[in-house]
């Protein structure tokens, strides 16, 4: 358990340092507007609760996939696919954004 409270700690202040970069910020931004239209969009054409079609939004950004679920109209199956396409690189650009913060030493560390 400590080491998972390590983790997210870890995290948070990996976040927390991206966050001064404009570049972060806007892909933050655009993140969750993808989240927040995916659960829209899921839950009024596709029929889901909005917390599973959240869980849907995170796991497809994330790569992880959702197993069961499969969109049902063709509206939904095109969706996804920019969904995928579209909200997969966004995701993965800010990860790596938070990787570079850890990575980063600050100005009055480097030697």
């Amino acid at each position: 358990m400590i080491s998972f409270a390590l983790t997210v700690k870890r995290l948070l202040s990996g976040m927390w340092r991206a966050f001064k970069m404009k570049n972060f910020q806007a892909i933050f931004v655009l993140v969750l507007l993808m989240l927040i239209s995916g659960t829209i969009f899921f839950t009024t054409q596709e029929g889901l609760a909005p917390i599973d079609a959240l869980y849907v939004c995170v796991t497809t950004l994330s790569t992880v996939g959702h197993p069961t679920f499969v969109p049902q109209t063709g509206l939904g199956k095109g969706f996804m696919m920019v969904y995928i396409i579209v909200g997969t690189g966004l995701f993965i650009s800010m990860i790596g954004h938070i990787a570079y913060a850890l990575i980063k030493q600050p100005e009055g560390k480097r030697k």
